[in-house]
């Protein structure tokens, strides 16, 4: 056994190694030779979807506040970025340290404020509006006046929040409704067209249709301040609750959801709501 895998392998096996412990287990664990098949057939494409995943198991998380969950989910989401470094440094396109570089480099550069001799004497909101500025300033050098305005909105995004950064940029180029009530008509002349769509045009067009009020319901919530995606995280997590309630109301009846109606069971939602009211009550008092 050479004398770098005996490195290796104490390394890895330190558990006081810190970072260069994990980078050289996945360097390991991607070896041609010695390491593990599964490992070494990933690339790019197939690892993506696993760190979308482990994105939103620390998003689940934060919200849940379970701070020893959360350490957990963090070093996943951590090895996902190990991954795709360990690939590049591989193909020779970018190394862990030149990504760290980069975006060590961003952050000063967008922080003149903190590294520069920019005045801190401003609203956060204000901040945000610089920042924005700075972006833009990126995006236009890259582009060297050939891009559009909607260049570099993901298009993996999961639609609602892309649909929101579509219109913020349309927005920042003057293309946008002056206020939330013209957004409102503007729901208000889609829904009628999604019903038409249904009475009387095929799929393809209720699709289109639903689409369309979909992207302005998340426009309203843009001119509310109302993040769309956290708003509908929010009402998944009511209606699981509430329905959890309701299910557990029927077991003490003995009886399950398929054994009951919509009738009781609207019932016994309007109970379940109605608890939930009274303890809210309950806190505030």
């Amino acid at each position: 056994m050479s004398k770098d895998h005996n490195a290796s392998q104490s390394l890895c096996l330190d558990p006081n190694g810190g970072l260069p412990r994990l980078l050289e287990i996945m360097a390991r664990l991607r070896d041609p030779e010695t390491g593990c098949p599964w490992d070494i057939e990933q690339d790019y494409a197939s690892i993506a979807p696993y760190t979308i995943e482990e994105a939103y198991e620390v998003a689940d998380a934060i919200e849940q506040g379970n701070m020893e969950e959360l350490e957990g989910e963090l070093g996943d989401l951590l090895l996902q970025v190990i991954y795709y470094t360990q690939m590049g440094r591989e193909e020779g396109h970018f190394t862990f340290e030149s990504v760290t570089k980069a975006i060590a480099d961003k952050m000063v550069h967008r922080h003149p404020h903190v590294f520069g001799d920019e005045s801190r004497d401003k609203s956060a909101d204000q901040q945000t509006i610089d920042w924005e500025k700075i972006k833009a300033a990126e995006r236009a050098t890259k582009a060297a006046g050939t891009g559009g305005t909607l260049d570099g909105v993901a298009r993996n995004l999961p639609a609602l929040m892309r649909a929101v950064k579509l219109q913020k940029r349309a927005a920042r180029v003057g293309f946008d409704w002056p206020d939330a009530g013209q957004v409102i008509d503007k729901i208000i002349e889609e829904a009628g067209e999604l019903v038409e769509a249904r009475d009387s045009l095929g799929q393809a067009e209720q699709v289109e249709e639903f689409g369309d009020l979909m992207f302005v319901m998340a426009n309203l919530g843009r001119h509310l301040g109302i993040d769309p995606e956290e708003a509908l995280r929010a009402t998944n997590a009511k209606f699981t609750r509430r329905f959890e309630g309701v299910e557990a109301k029927l077991a003490a009846l003995g009886k399950t959801p398929a054994q009951s109606d919509l009738a009781e069971m609207d019932v016994l939602w309007d109970a379940v709501k109605r608890d939930e009211q009274t303890r809210k009550a309950g806190s505030k008092a």
